[in-house]
């Protein structure tokens, strides 16, 4: 009967008691709403569920954004607005790194991953929306959440330039967060 229950979750989808809501300040203007996948990425969710809560992501910037592909964030040692974005990207939280949580959850348009160095075990603070499916991440990324309301401000984000998609000039910033607790069952 367990398995049952476990094979009905996993088929209905991921599972969220919590979310975040942020304001998006630059070029793009507004409020993303995302879901947060809990039972998919225990660790990872607690991480930014943590950092939102402590107000270490207000002012941090979009300091990769690559048209096509994703939006990146996070960065709360050197990625606030007014640091040298030169370093923007390099650094993480007062944290330690946390060990991958794989899932078979695809990385489709609006999904939430976790931004990592060379090592799966390297993610920290950093994570990445997705404006376009990217199937070459499947199985290599953690993934922790998907945009459900703004996709839109997130269409908007100012593109970067190159193949690495850094941002010149002033890029846009998460300008404030708000951890939004859900009841489980209000998901179904």
């Amino acid at each position: 009967m367990r398995n049952l229950a476990l094979v009905l979750c996993v088929m209905a989808g991921p599972a969220f008691a919590t979310g975040l809501e942020i304001d998006i300040t630059g070029e793009a203007e507004g409020t993303v709403v995302i879901d947060l996948f809990e039972e998919v990425a225990p660790q990872h969710v607690q991480r930014i569920m943590t950092l939102a809560a402590e107000g270490a992501y207000t002012d941090v910037v979009f300091h990769r954004v690559i048209d096509g592909f994703m939006a990146q964030t996070g960065d709360v040692q050197y990625g606030r607005e007014g640091q040298d974005m030169r370093y923007a990207g390099r650094g993480g939280s007062q944290y330690p790194d946390l060990p991958a949580e794989f899932s078979d959850l695809p990385f489709e348009r609006g999904v939430i991953g976790m931004a990592r160095a060379q090592s799966p075990d390297s993610a920290n603070s950093q994570f990445f929306i997705m404006f376009e499916p990217g199937p070459f991440l499947n199985g290599q990324y953690t993934v922790v959440g998907q945009v459900v309301t703004g996709m839109e401000v997130v269409d908007t984000i100012k593109r970067g330039r190159g193949q690495n998609g850094a941002v010149i000039g002033p890029p846009d910033r998460m300008s404030a967060l708000r951890v939004l607790d859900r009841d489980p069952a209000a998901a179904q």
